[in-house]
């Protein structure tokens, strides 16, 4: 359990709020590329940690991500014309370019200089992984833009959903990071492969195990923590493990275990206190899912399952168009898509849920990690000090990986899947004091 002061720690991202800070000090998904594709097209709404702030795709491909209101009299600049390398608001013809410069002022004298005086917030943006990234604290902290987990290589194919979500940024975190959900919430969709080799398709995902009570274990990393999910395989159960890792990749990233065909990652991007962007991202080679079948997969299409603004079509006022008669002939859950399943858990605790109320048991040791682990992150920033994942030493993210598998009961889970440059980092920081821990 959490106090609720700690819990206030942990959730808030707005203003000046700690953990807020912990975000600004890390590069963050702003949006979709595909969103901003058209040069000189629509631009589009972006909430960050309490911000409302325009994206556009200027004349040249340029993207930009500015401030939503006009400095000149507060209209949105979401209405203006996209035109002419700049955003011009309709409001009097004030134009500002990518990077917040005034460039025309339509309702003043042109022999005026006010114009040069004039400048609106913006924030740095870079493209890679299929997203616009932004950088939203001090300019002199600002690291230099470095690959994300989903982005190992250049060539790497990647997909991706995305769906607003009224939940605070942590419950939907601790939601995927908790390994011993899917074998309830999920089981519909990630169904025991009984049949030796079995394997997992675009529909179905195969695991090789009934064990819904797995054993976790976990290990602090200079990026977060490592943790395992230790469960008896169907066959071989005496001599063998069937072990899932997950990376928390802080602040925001959890590497799920991969499966056959893809790596997946789960990105928790907070649009304020009480509400959060949710993308869910495959990544691989030839056998990643293509887009279209990878959104129809969690439901997460727009204009199907979703309006155009990324917003769920099912939603707590229709019970998630919850089908009762489908669970009656075997669905576990009644909801279509591993994503909408976890979003009903999430917002149904309310936007911000009250962690002093939590009776957490022997499955819940990587939430308890993660509490501790940002809760001490937050003060560390309050206090002054630096945030989590900034210091040095610090491993690449793109060379991170986590597992799945079944594995000799006599194998070391710190070392499945991790590069011989994080097994040697993570043992190095084990001796400084930041020790592995397993639920009793």
């Amino acid at each position: 359990m959490l106090t609720p002061e700690e819990n206030e720690l942990l959730c808030r991202v707005e203003g000046d709020a700690p953990m807020g800070r912990i975000f600004r000090s890390h590069w963050l998904p702003a949006l979709l590329s595909e969103e901003v594709a058209d040069p000189d097209g629509a631009p589009v709404r972006v909430k960050l940690l309490g911000e409302n702030l325009v994206a556009f795709r200027d004349t040249d491909g340029r993207v930009g991500l500015i401030q939503e209101a006009c400095p000149h009299r507060n209209a949105s600049l979401f209405y203006g014309r996209n035109e002419e390398s700049g955003l011009r608001c309709l409001y009097h013809g004030w134009k500002f370019d990518v990077e917040g410069n005034c460039l025309e002022m339509a309702s003043e004298p042109a022999e005026s200089s006010f114009c040069d005086k004039v400048k609106l917030k913006s924030y740095p943006v870079v493209e890679a992984g299929g997203f616009v990234w932004t950088y939203m604290g001090a300019p002199e902290t600002m690291s230099e833009f470095a690959p994300p987990v989903w982005q190992p290589t250049p060539e790497t194919n990647v997909v991706t959903t995305k769906v607003i979500v009224g939940a605070n940024w942590a419950q939907m975190l601790e939601g995927s990071i908790d390994s011993a959900h899917s074998s309830t919430l999920h089981s519909s969709d990630m169904v025991p492969a009984r049949v030796p080799g079995a394997q997992s398709t675009v529909t179905q995902w195969q695991r090789p195990s009934t064990d819904k009570a797995p054993r976790m274990v976990v290990q602090r990393t200079p990026y977060g923590f490592r943790y395992s999910a230790i469960r008896r395989p169907i066959k071989d159960a005496a001599t063998h493990d069937y072990v899932r890792t997950t990376l928390f990749v802080a602040p925001y990233v959890v590497h799920i275990p991969p499966n056959n065909l893809h790596r997946s990652c789960t990105v928790h991007v907070p649009r304020d206190d009480n509400s959060t962007t949710f993308y869910f991202v495959a990544f691989g080679g030839d056998t990643v899912p293509a887009q279209e079948d990878w959104r129809k997969l969690h439901a997460n299409r727009v204009g199907f399952d979703l309006d155009a603004t990324y917003r769920n079509t099912r939603t707590r006022e229709n019970d998630y168009k919850q089908d009762r008669q489908a669970m009656k002939l075997g669905n576990f859950t009644g909801i279509p898509g591993i994503t909408n399943q976890d979003i009903v858990m999430w917002e149904s605790m309310g936007p911000i849920v009250d962690r002093s109320h939590d009776r957490l048991g022997a499955s819940d040791l990587a939430i308890v990690e993660f509490r501790k682990q940002m809760v001490e992150a937050a003060c560390t920033v309050a206090a002054g000090g630096p945030a989590i994942g900034t210091t040095e030493p610090r491993m690449p993210l793109a060379k991170l990986a986590s597992f799945e598998g079944i594995v000799p009961k006599t194998s070391d889970w710190r070392t499945l899947g991790a590069s011989p440059e994080e097994i040697a980092i993570n043992a190095e920081m084990a001796k400084g004091g930041a020790k592995s821990h397993a639920a009793e």
